[in-house]
């Protein structure tokens, strides 16, 4: 299990590009193979893996190439223990914008 609550947002990049190349590696596919299946260019796919200019929707084009999109879909999953958890989760959905004040700035 990766601990993140220790690392930086440029460590958990480099770890996760990583893991997309090794997945990469290993389906025996070219970067070239997961750029025309993404539609995105085989350069893109290179600076996924090296970390470079990583965008977010490209990563998630790659991981539905390689058949993990669906660890993605779980990663704001609300934490839902109680009730009282499901009750606020569902009432935040209907949540408002709060007025300000008149005397705030």
């Amino acid at each position: 299990m990766l601990e993140l609550s220790l690392s930086t947002p440029s460590e958990i990049v480099k770890r996760l590009c990583e893991r997309l190349r090794t997945e990469r590696l290993a389906r025996q596919m070219t970067q070239a193979e997961v750029a025309a299946r993404a539609g995105i260019g085989t350069n893109t796919v290179s600076n996924l893996e090296s970390g470079r200019n990583v965008g977010f929707e490209n990563v998630i084009r790659v991981a539905m190439v390689l058949g993990r999109a669906h660890e993605l879909e779980n990663l704001f999953m609300p934490k839902l223990d109680s009730l009282d958890d499901i009750l606020r989760y569902e009432n935040s959905s209907t949540r408002h914008r709060v007025r300000r004040k008149s005397g705030d700035a």
